[in-house]
């Protein structure tokens, strides 16, 4: 209905109507409600006009029951508009399980992302169709806010930690990139574009990549920093095990259980000392200053492919009497 209108961007996305049916119940009930006040102060200012026969106001007690249909109905709207716009907050936070991974850096004045596999794009995103997708966000310098329009989803960009956004395209084209948070003199070349492509399109875009995938990126880096020394796969070493950590809960030295998380991994490579695992000694150095935010989301990578860690295989002796 509203395509073809020049203020209102085509709809693309899985969320996008859901978006829009909310935004329109707004402004029907706000411009009904306006256009009611406007008529009512125009008919109340005619009637009760100064006269020479009504010099004095008379003060009128109002009858109970508008009393309570002003109080009432008002509280129905608001409570509707709150339920929906909650239940629609909390459907565009939970990303489905089966979303494709695709890391993203803000920075003055471009966006990049780089895919699961290794491929790298500035200003452009190639996304398959009909398959949810979940961009893993950060800055390295100001806040920024990415924004699909044609998608209805928007997510601010912040330096000291990871934002996720989701989203399902549902047409294939290619549709805006905007940065929605003024982020410095550039700010409005801050664009790009997002291009949806059949499921057979995208992989056959993807086996162009040639530097290998993030996570293998990110192990080498994982080597290079010399992480492999005391994050093995032995308990007893002096940093925690990483195979399988992604996602589980972590008791801390001070009794805390928190989510091993995107933040909480960026955090203990930053600032290993804020959190720290109960039963390690705090003796991990600081990376701040030495990994950039492209190598931190190939760090996280590669901690994300690890699977659970290998059990040592165990004989079993049985003894037989006679």
């Amino acid at each position: 209905m509203f395509d073809d209108f020049p203020l209102w961007p085509e709809r693309a996305s899985t969320i996008a109507g859901h978006v829009d049916a909310l935004f329109i119940f707004l402004c029907v009930v706000t411009g009904v409600v306006s256009l009611l006040i406007w008529i009512a102060l125009f008919y109340f200012a005619i009637k009760y006009r100064r006269r020479p026969d009504n010099e004095l106001a008379q003060e009128i007690e109002p009858p109970k029951i508008l009393e309570m249909a002003w109080v009432v109905i008002p509280t129905i709207i608001f409570l509707g508009m709150f339920v929906w716009g909650g239940w629609l907050y909390f459907h565009m936070q939970a990303v489905p399980a089966n979303a494709l991974d695709i890391y993203a850096t803000g920075r003055q004045w471009m966006w990049k992302f780089q895919h699961p596999s290794g491929q790298r794009e500035i200003n452009t995103l190639h996304v398959p169709v009909n398959r949810p997708v979940r961009i893993v966000l950060a800055s390295e310098d100001v806040i920024h806010s990415l924004f699909f329009p044609a998608f209805r989803t928007k997510v601010d960009v912040l330096p000291s930690r990871y934002r996720t956004l989701w989203f399902e395209a549902t047409k294939t084209g290619s549709y805006h990139i905007f940065c929605a948070e003024y982020c410095g003199t550039l700010h409005s070349g801050m664009v790009g574009w997002v291009h949806v492509m059949e499921p057979t399109e995208y992989q056959r875009w993807l086996a162009g990549g040639s530097e290998g995938s993030m996570a293998s990126q990110g192990e080498q880096l994982f080597q290079k920093y010399a992480c492999n020394t005391c994050h093995t796969s032995d308990s007893t070493t002096r940093g925690p095990v990483l195979a399988g950590l992604f996602g589980k809960q972590v008791q801390m030295t001070d009794g805390r259980i928190v989510t091993a998380d995107e933040n909480y991994i960026r955090e203990s490579i930053l600032n290993p000392q804020a959190k720290i695992k109960a039963g390690f000694p705090p003796i991990m150095p600081t990376f701040q200053g030495q990994v950039n935010e492209e190598d931190l989301l190939k760090l996280l990578a590669y901690i994300r492919s690890l699977g659970e860690p290998t059990l040592p295989a165990t004989t079993t002796t049985t003894k037989v009497t006679k």
